[in-house]
């Protein structure tokens, strides 16, 4: 009888280990990614992200990471990159005009073709690039 008691002791003490362990795992599984600080407020230790110090991008970088995606193929009617009949009339209401579209949306284009991370001069450079494609 004591040995059964001594077993079933300690296969109590081992489940409650392992019970422990799995509580660990789901607490990390479900512990906050991250908190909302308000302006003026204490806010944890986490370091605000440090700007980038290189400046703008190209026009050719902006084209790859954001434009690319739709004005490779022609998405939702953009009109290709290299393709002068697609632009053609585009391109004749002036860079001012194709500026303004890039960077307001126009269309089924929305604002900054979704790169909202892209600073309007970003912008133009990329529609240049994609202009000087053309001309």
């Amino acid at each position: 009888m004591k040995v059964l008691a001594a077993v079933l002791v300690a296969s109590g003490l081992t489940a409650g280990a392992v019970m422990a362990s799995v509580e660990d795992q789901i607490r990390e599984r479900i512990a906050p990614v991250g908190e909302v600080c308000l302006q003026g407020e204490e806010c944890g230790t986490a370091a605000p992200a440090a700007a980038s110090s290189d400046g703008p991008r190209s026009g050719e970088e902006v084209y790859s990471s954001a434009c690319q995606a739709c004005h490779g193929s022609g998405v939702a009617g953009a009109p290709v990159f290299g393709d002068a009949d697609a632009w053609g009339a585009r391109v004749d209401k002036g860079l001012e005009t194709l500026v303004d579209h890039a960077i307001n949306g126009f269309n089924a284009m929305p604002p900054k073709g979704g790169c909202n991370g892209c600073s309007d001069e970003e912008i133009q450079a990329a529609v240049e690039h994609m202009v000087e494609e053309v001309q």
